[in-house]
């Protein structure tokens, strides 16, 4: 007997095959049973008659418990009233293993129950569609870059300092004879990267020790960084607007089932799969912003009120260029023309989403890069390093980190990135 996975029942229709897969849900009206099976590629409705299974079958499986795994063999209809317009009409079921008191009904339950519960979470339709979209765009992601010839170029995870300030860091114990750090970027990494193979990209996860507990942070997450020699920061800000519009374009054309299964507006996206976007300077968002009544001073980083307050002013993401240099990591470049600010920009994602992109364009001057990380008080030789990049054949280059999580949630239209990714981690969740 041919095994089909859902997905592909309706080059089936007529024929008898076997599913594989968990029972998602039932309902019974007498001498027919309804059971929602569903494979991990989709949710079958196999009806089941008691003419067809017999008595003792028949009855047994009306005791069928939620999430038993279950093997059912019958004929392939068309049915466009059925999930997926194809339902099965059964002629066997074997028990493969049952379960019984399944944790997640279908009542409503708490998140912190729920993220008790991720385990089991991530088989119900909505959690599912969600990280079926992260697939699409970490695959997406890879094949952007590797259509325009970058190198996967993977950085370690084990530092031996900060790359983007001391103060997030987790700190281990290495073999007792110095400390470590996770990883906060490899962007560090990819610059040697890019100086020997012109553009690479790395993506992995990264850690940051914040204690913070908004909607758009988690401890761990995972980032995928471009660098490209030669490039400059109007370069790098082209790179990242066709990056974002290549990949919602992908979601949009691949996984339009999951995105009607969240309930998500397509508009916003549609829009966000044409470029160009729009561009502002750090100067311009100021203005934004004092005009919206938000008191914010020249100086400052954009939080999470002020990027949403920014990016509700636009239909498609936003690029903000050149903040204060005093606001943004030591290997941002100067702007030539205004040496107080940094050849530097964030993405933000429209319907107040914020940022999803940072980058911009990296000091390449070997003697402003050393006085930069004595003046941050950094260790000097654990940059010895990277400051050789700057000794043997600099040019200038740049690249950008977008973060996976936020991407997703903002294309999913969920609220928080804890549900963007299978298991996250945040300061107060560790398991499971």
């Amino acid at each position: 007997m041919a095994w089909v996975y859902i997905e592909d029942l309706g080059r089936h229709l007529g024929e008898e095959v076997t599913l594989r897969g968990w029972l998602y849900n039932r309902r019974s009206s007498g001498k027919v049973h309804f059971l929602l099976v569903r494979d991990g590629t989709g949710v079958c409705q196999c009806v089941a008659g008691i003419n067809d299974l017999g008595a003792e079958a028949f009855a047994a499986a009306d005791h069928l418990g939620q999430e038993t795994s279950l093997a059912v063999t019958g004929v392939v209809r068309e049915d466009k009233r059925a999930p997926g317009g194809r339902e099965l009409t059964v002629k066997r079921i074997e028990v493969i293993a049952p379960a019984s008191d399944y944790p997640i009904t279908p009542k409503e339950h708490g998140v912190a129950f729920l993220l008790d519960q991720r385990h089991l979470w991530i088989r119900s339709s909505r959690q599912h569609a969600i990280l079926r979209v992260r697939s699409e765009v970490e695959s997406a992601c890879r094949d952007f870059f590797a259509e325009r010839g970058f190198v996967l170029f993977d950085a370690p995870i084990l530092t031996p300092t900060s790359c983007e300030g001391t103060t997030n860091l987790f700190e281990i114990d290495y073999f007792g004879e110095r400390k470590a750090y996770l990883t906060q970027s490899g962007q560090l990494y990819a610059e040697a990267g890019a100086l020997a193979f012109g553009k690479v990209y790395c993506f992995g996860p990264t850690f940051r020790a914040e204690k913070s507990k908004t909607r758009r942070h988690l401890t761990e997450f995972w980032m995928v960084e471009p660098e490209v020699a030669y490039f400059n920061l109007d370069d790098d800000m082209q790179l990242a607007e066709d990056f974002v519009a290549y990949i919602v374009a992908r979601v949009l054309e691949r996984r339009r089932e999951e995105l009607k299964t969240l309930e998500r507006d397509l508009a916003p996206l549609e829009r966000a799969a044409q470029k160009p976007y729009a561009r502002i300077t750090y100067d311009e968002a100021i203005e934004r912003l004092r005009a919206k009544g938000l008191e914010v001073k020249w100086g400052d980083d954009f939080g999470g009120d002020e990027e949403t307050a920014l990016s509700s002013e636009f239909a498609t993401p936003l690029l903000v260029h050149r903040y204060p240099a005093a606001c943004k990591p030591f290997y941002m470049k100067r702007d030539p023309a205004r040496p107080e600010l940094a050849l530097c920009v964030d993405v933000l994602a429209p319907e107040g989403y914020g940022e999803i992109i940072g980058g911009g364009q990296r000091e390449d001057d070997y003697q402003t890069l050393r006085a930069r990380i004595v003046e941050q008080r950094l260790p000097l030789e654990s940059f010895e390093w990277y400051l050789d990049l700057r000794r043997y054949g600099s040019v200038p280059h740049a690249g950008f980190g977008m973060g996976i999580e936020r991407a997703v949630s903002w294309l999913c239209g969920i609220h928080h990135v804890r549900e963007a990714v299978p298991f996250p981690r945040m300061m107060e969740r560790l398991e499971p």
